[in-house]
């Protein structure tokens, strides 16, 4: 089948491209991996089978449509059209990376080595990329809603989550503001606030509980460590390491968010204060001294073909 509709191929470096960059030569970055006692050959052939998967996609995509290669670098600053379909072949993050770029073009995942991914957000494999695309034309795929988070602050600024949003210090510092969540206020200082998606709350929500449930010495609901639904109206919010002093408390360090109980910090720090989205921390909002940012579910919303 053949489709006037332009197909994106997202990608990223593989280790070995980032290691090459780095030391400016193939046989530089062997020396001093092996110089450390690091194997080499992980690296190649990671690398040889991605590049494998790589020019199989390019070659079904070309048969069926306009194809542009697009680099993950170039993602907040690509104009995607509203009838683009978007290919994703890399890890669950780079899925999660694209998501938040679109305004709900539909996103094929494809997870380039399976023995090696995880690929909760890339259900398939290179093999079954023609067949996926045939029944996208054909408008007969499933496709799942993956709702976000957004963070808007008084500064006129906005950023999407599709995991997760961080509001705190820049580096290992303290952060101090004060959080509102309904009708609860707190000034406090910690290392950093975590707001987690549906889509999140498998991963750093999910490391939070459990490090809290080990502390503590208590066992968390399943509810809860088993994640919740990727659609869900509601986010949870997280305090990191929350620190009791005259001025600062530890009693709002957790919770729901939802229409009933919208969450906003505002910031108490001159500088060092940041908000980023999804572990990109070159993309994101300064959060000084006089900003106010309010956390919700954002209108936008992924589609991935399941």
């Amino acid at each position: 089948m053949i489709t006037d509709r332009k197909l994106i191929l997202v990608t990223r470096p593989t280790r070995l491209q980032e290691l090459i960059q780095r030391y400016g030569t193939k046989g530089q970055a062997e020396f001093y991996l092996k110089h450390l006692g690091e194997s080499f050959d992980y690296y190649q052939e990671e690398h040889r089978l991605f590049m494998q998967a790589y020019d199989s996609i390019v070659e079904k995509l070309r048969v069926t449509g306009r194809l542009q290669v697009l680099d993950r670098r170039f993602l907040p600053t690509y104009q995607f059209s509203d009838d683009d379909i978007v290919v994703v072949l890399g890890q669950d993050g780079l899925v999660a990376n694209t998501l938040k770029y679109l305004s709900g073009q539909p996103v094929i995942g494809i997870n380039p080595i399976p023995a090696a991914y995880d690929g909760i957000l890339l259900p398939f494999k290179v093999s079954d990329l023609t067949g996926v695309l045939k029944s996208l034309l054909s408008n007969r795929s499933t496709i799942k809603s993956i709702k976000m988070a957004e963070a808007t602050t008084n500064r006129g600024q906005s950023l999407l989550a599709v995991n997760d949003l961080f509001i705190g210090p820049a580096s290992h510092s303290s952060a101090r503001y004060e959080i509102v969540s309904g009708n609860q206020r707190e000034r406090q200082s910690s290392s950093g606030v975590i707001i987690s998606t549906g889509l999140g709350s498998t991963g750093w929500f999910k490391s939070i509980l459990a490090g809290a449930a080990g502390i503590a010495g208590v066992e968390v609901s399943s509810k809860l460590t088993q994640g919740f639904s990727w659609d869900s109206d509601f986010l949870y919010f997280s305090v990191r390491e929350p620190f009791p002093s005259k001025m600062t408390g530890t009693n709002l360090v957790f919770g729901k968010v939802d229409s009933a109980h919208p969450l906003s910090l505002q910031s108490n720090m001159a500088d060092n204060g940041v908000i980023f989205s999804d572990g990109i921390e070159n993309d994101r909002i300064d959060f000084t001294a006089g900003t106010l940012v309010n956390i919700g579910i954002s209108k936008s919303v992924g589609k991935l073909v399941v």
